[in-house]
């Protein structure tokens, strides 16, 4: 293993991205302070809603600079969605006619507080960082949302500029486009600035297993057809057994080397770091130190194969058990990127129709992996499709022309249809399309894998949304004659949340968070799943047991402070994928 070859020669930008899990944030990290050792004055930004940096850094953050605690020239910030948001508000409402009603003024405020706002309005923070030549920094280095979120913001300036210069009615769902147009030139400079390979490096990160690859591959794809090509690949977590007889650490290993042989050609022909797995959780400034280290030195280093112990977790069987008692319901599974939500999602889907149930599995993840890990084959009672994006607004926008625009003259069924090309349509689309899904628990099992926590807490604001609109016209006189989304998914009898988490100290406390998020918009889940547990292996690896001793410590975390019901999923080399090894972990124990 060693050190980054970025390193060597770094651009003034580097934009670490990659599927959830895979350690975008580790690496960006790890390299921040990496290059502010050497002396250099650094910015490290997080673009992620559900950034975590703070935790790793130990030092509180927000919405400008800040230096970080015992790395001289390190300068951190997360990028508050909200806080942009309504800054954004502000410009485009600073732009109105002075004239301009009060009324005006609230109408516009309104059309400028959908999600697709807030998506830009981060993209413009983005932006800025990305126009600025002060030389306060040498480097800027951005740690990026999930994958499906972070390409989405990069296609945003493309698809408004389309939309912009097709729309010349003044006015989209994010209110009148003259705001817009204040920012084409900033977003024609950010792409350019992105592709640019003299300025900037795009850090593909991704782990040594299929998945991460399959979707480090498709990534690198999309971003080639915006034109950033100026791209490497990092591989994080790559293990060297200690103990050539120790059966699940050869397996692992055996694994990930078959994994990297057989990268897809898009992958091939770039530039390629390996960064060795460590034995210590990456928290704190030790650790982050010690990822890019050609030794193993860190906290908690000195592993032992004595002391590895049982978590005495239960199985997914048991969980499966507990809900299919109840013969039907709605079982919504969560979490940060790359923790197995959609494996454990498949399981309970193929455990409740293995037991004789019909179930819907289904997701609102863009990146769609549930047909690759479910398979090809058929099973009796278990239904499995996605909502897709484009087939939903597709719909969404033919059941609006066929009602709205009916009594439409031709001209006005042309301003409608201009109106539902703007992106935000889709959000919508996909909302009627996962309250659909919703209300089909009423008499069957469905199960929803969710896309990673930013995404899904948008959808979930869309739910409230709609609730309050549908109730806020309601007859006091006469309740319970509506039953919204968000009342189905408060509804602990109707509706089962399962959070999953991997046994280390960011994820669980990331999961903690969209918990408490949940509880705020009245939804209790119902219990934990710890995936990906090396402790429940029973191997004896010494450096996988110094991993080990740190998950314990987490599980009983999750016991004592974050859930009453947790379950445990063991570690395997091969992620499991097709029925037969979904059925195999939703019925032993």
């Amino acid at each position: 293993m060693t050190t980054m070859n970025l390193l060597q020669n770094p651009t003034r930008h580097l934009f670490f991205t990659g599927k959830g899990g895979v350690g975008k944030t580790s690496l960006s990290c790890a390299t921040a302070i990496t290059l502010a050792d050497q002396g250099l004055k650094i910015l490290l930004v997080s673009t992620d809603p559900a950034s975590n940096l703070d935790e790793m850094l130990g030092v509180s953050l927000g919405n400008e600079p800040a230096p970080v605690p015992g790395v001289p020239g390190l300068f951190a910030m997360n990028i508050d969605p909200e806080s942009a948001a309504e800054d954004y508000r502000q410009r485009v409402l600073d732009q109105m006619e002075p004239d301009a009603s009060d009324q005006d003024r609230a109408t516009v405020r309104e059309q400028l507080s959908g999600a697709c706002t807030t998506e830009i309005a981060a993209f413009d923070e983005f932006v800025g960082l990305l126009a600025d030549d002060n030389p306060r920094f040498d480097h800027i280095i951005f740690d990026t949302a999930p994958t499906g979120h972070t390409l989405r913001l990069l296609s945003l300036p493309k698809a408004w500029t389309g939309f912009l210069e097709a729309n010349e009615r003044g006015a989209s769902c994010l209110g009148p486009h003259s705001g817009l147009k204040m920012q084409e030139d900033r977003f024609r400079t950010a792409l350019e600035c992105l592709g640019d390979p003299a300025r900037t490096t795009i850090v593909l990160v991704t782990r040594a297993d299929r998945g991460a690859i399959r979707e480090a591959a498709r990534t690198a794809g999309e971003l080639s057809e915006l034109g950033l090509s100026n791209q490497m690949l990092a591989v994080n977590g790559r293990f060297v057994p200690t103990d050539p007889n120790d059966p699940v650490a050869t397996a692992f290993a055996a694994e990930q080397t078959k994994a990297l042989a057989e990268l897809p050609p898009a992958l091939q022909s770039l530039p390629r770091d390996e960064v060795g797995l460590k034995p210590f959780d990456m928290v704190g400034l030790d650790a982050l130190r010690g990822l890019l280290s050609e030794t193993v030195t860190g906290p908690g280093s000195e592993g032992s194969k004595d002391d590895v112990t049982d978590p005495d977790l239960p199985g997914l069987s048991t969980l499966v058990d507990e809900i299919a008692a109840s013969g039907k319901g709605l079982v919504m599974v969560m979490g940060k990127g790359g923790v197995g939500k959609t494996t454990v999602a498949a399981a309970v889907a193929v455990g409740l129709a293995a037991r004789g149930h019909t179930v819907h599995l289904t997701t609102t993840d863009p990146a769609a992996h549930l047909s690759f890990v479910v398979g090809a084959d058929a099973m009796p009672g278990l239904t499995v499709d996605r909502i897709d994006p484009e087939a939903e607004t597709t719909r969404y926008i033919e059941k609006i022309m066929s009602t709205k625009g009916r009594d439409l003259d031709e001209a006005g069924q042309a301003l409608l249809r201009e109106d539902l090309a703007s992106p935000c349509t889709e959000e919508v689309a996909v909302f009627h399309a996962f309250s659909r899904v919703v209300g089909e628990a009423r008499s069957s099992f469905v199960v929803i894998d969710t896309a990673p926590t930013g995404h899904t807490l948008l959808l979930l604001d869309a739910t409230g949304a709609y609730h309050r609109q549908m109730t806020r016209h309601l007859d006091d006189t006469a309740p319970g004659r509506m039953v919204t989304p968000l009342m189905r998914l408060q509804d602990p009898a109707y509706t089962r949340v399962l959070l999953v988490t991997l046994p280390e100290t960011t994820p669980v406390s990331e999961a903690s968070a969209l918990q408490e998020d949940l509880r705020r918009a009245g939804i209790a889940p119902y219990g934990w799943v710890i995936n990906k547990a090396m402790a429940i292996t029973g191997t004896r690896d010494p450096l996988l047991g110094a991993r080990i001793r740190g998950e314990m410590a987490q599980i009983e975390r999750v016991k004592r402070d974050c859930a009453k019901r947790v379950y445990g999923l063991d570690f395997r080399p091969v992620a499991p994928v097709g029925l037969e090894e979904l059925r195999r972990i939703a019925l032993e124990e």
